[in-house]
């Protein structure tokens, strides 16, 4: 009680509403159990600026300093506050915790739990009885009681010994008991009728009960390792607190909690037959195959991923998948559902970063070091809207290893930005690009080709290697990608691990990059995709470097898909470029000389990529590889689709067992394994050194 004044004091606030921190005067009211703030001390009589409540609230000093600490209240309102010197800020976090404590105690006094009930199914009878009738109203979760335990009473003991672990552990062992019994009476629901284990609220209650026992367990583990610290003072060496691996296993797809049941095979129909018997990729030539751009045709299709039907049909697997995993979780072995797959592999979704081949070919246009580098965050920064075909989030088909991809563009010369005399910060989108068309009938001279191959290089982990060149401006771009996704709760999270290298081979430049994460988030209602995370580009012969940050959307206020950057001098540490905006829309570049572009993303054509036709294709070459499942998902035919995609699957499996045991290792097609990274075969920087060379041998 002798800490329980009131105190008052001037405290620095960051808001968002103006950039920055701003000195504010704040009043914690220990009999509300209110903090406020005003503008300053005088008008303290006036109303608040702000009022928290502190019962339920947690005050968390920050690790970034010795001043800074946060309050984050039970309404998910949080003050960030910053005392003058660390002395001050200890005595408002002691402070602020005890006011916080004693109102959340009164609040459990005046709140006692539920009385126990027994968990039990309500009696269903017969069909016409009033236990089945179930009222529009009436909420599903109401026909199950689970019981509410009170933990024996007693003194508070200040640091939980093991025998209190040992009865917390049978506490929730007992009630891992009646959460397994609630899956299972959902589950023993018919299909039909009035209250089915369809039921909306039903599979809600399934997928957070599921939820909820995971993150206790997660809670108790790391008790465990609080307790053995506190044995040892310091936890053991090399000891972690991680998330714990999943219970439950989802090798297969599952529809009301059972796996799915698929056609004998003898009823299967030839085109999966065809997909199982189709020879192991080691067992096919695994020579690299020159790709004849003649053959390859403008592509026709358009796939844009805007219908959110099947989501909804598809909401009760959604939920029930969604009980099945836990924060923090890895999905590369996870089988998603087909319904939410775009209509097309990984492998040609990053062919589509090259939807701008005439801003790419521009790069090695830069009359100056600066300039080139300048062209080529403006390139990088346009390369991501075209990746999304749409706006609702949904997943490409995981390539099976050994897959490849094959395209290339072509663009018209006249089509793409020079630097003959002029300034490029000048030069408005539309003038820097254009869509071509009927470009069959030029001749080569006319037009510039770009080609591009992507491989499946590893399944365990996920990596995929591309390259793309055009060789008559003697530049070329390599990378590889690990792609590793996590569950986030309502949404999931995809890092890209991996680097890319540009070379300019007629200046003798190389920028080497990497690429942002995505996330699918709201995957309950509206899926949608945003980036984050930084991005650094570097060119070491010239000493210009770019910072590019992709900013996720905070929790309250701020804007979608915005992004900032900036390219500068490491030398001179000088500032030549600024860039700000989103990068699914609108895009600002401000130079050094103080004049800015616009880039309208919406408006920039997309010069569509050239691909072979199905029939000239290889058995695993990615469209013809997933020609079936494409053509069920274009068509509705949701089951169909899966039992394509499962045979792909399941072939895939059997080869990586079959291979594990003849210790056969795995001999990829078109990359190289060169350090950690994959490297093509014939990449255009040897070629045209060992040309150089022969002409230097024959002078």
């Amino acid at each position: 009680s002798d800490h329980m004044e009131n105190i008052y004091g001037y405290l620095m606030k960051y808001t968002n509403l103006v950039t920055g921190w701003q000195y504010r005067f704040f009043v914690l009211n220990n009999d509300a159990g209110l903090l406020e703030y005003f503008v300053n001390e005088q008008s303290r009589h006036l109303k608040p600026r702000g009022t928290l409540q502190l019962a339920g609230a947690v005050i968390s000093p920050s690790d970034e300093d010795s001043h800074t600490f946060t309050v984050n209240a039970a309404s998910g309102e949080q003050y960030k506050l910053r005392a003058t010197d660390a002395k001050e800020r200890q005595h408002w976090v002691s402070r602020l915790q005890i006011c916080t404590q004693h109102h959340t105690e009164a609040i459990g006094k005046n709140n006692p739990p539920l009385k126990s009930r027994s968990f039990s199914l309500a009696s269903q009878g017969s069909a016409n009885s009033p236990g089945v009738q179930r009222r529009p109203s009436q909420n599903a979760v109401s026909f199950f009681g689970v019981g509410h335990h009170r933990l024996p009473t007693g003194k508070r003991v200040p640091i939980m010994q093991p025998d209190h672990l040992v009865d917390v552990r049978e506490m929730m062992s007992q009630a891992e008991g009646q959460q397994r019994d609630l899956i299972r009476s959902i589950e023993c629901l018919p299909v039909s009728g009035h209250l089915t284990s369809l039921d909306q609220d039903l599979l809600m209650l399934k997928a957070t009960s599921m939820a909820t026992m995971n993150c206790l367990n997660d809670c108790f583990h790391i008790l465990q390792l609080q307790h053995a610290s506190q044995q040892k003072r310091s936890l053991p060496a090399g000891t972690t607190i991680s998330w714990l691996e999943p219970k439950i296993s989802l090798a297969n797809h599952f529809k009301n909690g059972a796996a799915q049941n698929f056609p004998v095979e003898i009823n299967k129909p030839a085109s999966v037959r065809e997909e199982q018997s189709v020879a192991e990729p080691s067992q096919l030539t695994r020579e690299p195959e020159e790709i004849n751009p003649d053959e390859e045709l403008e592509d026709i299709f358009d796939d844009k991923e805007d219908d959110l039907g099947a989501v909804e049909e598809q909401r009760s697997v959604i939920l029930h998948l969604l009980s099945q995993l836990k924060l923090g979780m890895d999905l590369t072995r996870v089988v998603l559902p087909t319904f939410i797959l775009e209509k097309r592999s990984l492998l040609e979704m990053y062919a589509d970063f090259m939807s701008h081949p005439d801003l790419f070919i521009a790069i090695t246009n830069g009359t100056t070091p600066e300039e080139r580098m300048i062209r080529f965050v403006e390139y990088y920064l346009t390369s991501f809207h075209e990746g999304r075909k749409g706006a609702i989030a949904k997943k490409p088909y995981n390539p099976i290893i050994g897959e490849t991809f094959h395209c290339s563009w072509r663009m018209p010369k006249s089509d793409v930005a020079t630097d003959a005399g002029s300034n490029l910060s000048t030069c408005s989108p539309s003038e820097q690009v254009t869509l071509s068309k009927d470009m069959e009938g030029q001749t080569e001279l006319d037009y510039y080709t770009v080609k591009f191959v992507a491989e499946q290089v590893s399944h365990h982990p996920p990596v995929s290697g591309f390259y793309a060149e055009c060789v008559e401006r003697k530049m070329c771009v390599n990378a590889h990608v690990w792609t590793k996704s996590k569950f986030l709760g309502m949404s999931i999270g995809v890092t890209m691990i991996g680097e890319g290298l540009l070379s300019l081979l007629e200046h003798g430049e190389e920028y080497t990059f990497s690429l942002p994460c995505a996330y699918a988030r709201s995957i309950l209602t509206v899926p949608w995709v945003e980036l984050g995370g930084k991005v650094n580009i570097n060119c070491a012969k010239t000493g210009y470097s770019a910072s590019i940050n992709f900013h996720t959307k905070p929790f309250y206020g701020g804007k979608l898909h915005r992004v900032t950057g900036e390219v500068k001098q490491n030398v001179t540490n000088t500032v030549v470029c600024r860039v700000q905006g989103e990068w699914n829309s609108l895009l600002e570049f401000t130079y050094s000389n103080g004049e800015t572009k616009y880039v309208d993303l919406t408006k920039l054509s997309v010069t569509r990529k050239r691909v072979r036709p199905l029939e000239k294709q290889g058995p695993f070459e990615s469209r013809r590889l997933w020609q079936h499942v494409t053509e069920s998902l274009r068509n509705g035919d949701i089951d169909k689709a899966t039992e394509h995609k499962r045979a792909l699957e399941e072939r895939q499996r059997n080869e990586e067992r079959l291979r594990a045991e003849t210790e056969t290792p795995w001999c990829t097609k078109y990359f190289l394994k060169e350090g950690d990274g994959w490297v093509y075969h014939k990449p255009l920087w040897k070629t045209v050194s060992a040309v150089q060379t022969q002409q230097t041998d024959t002078n």
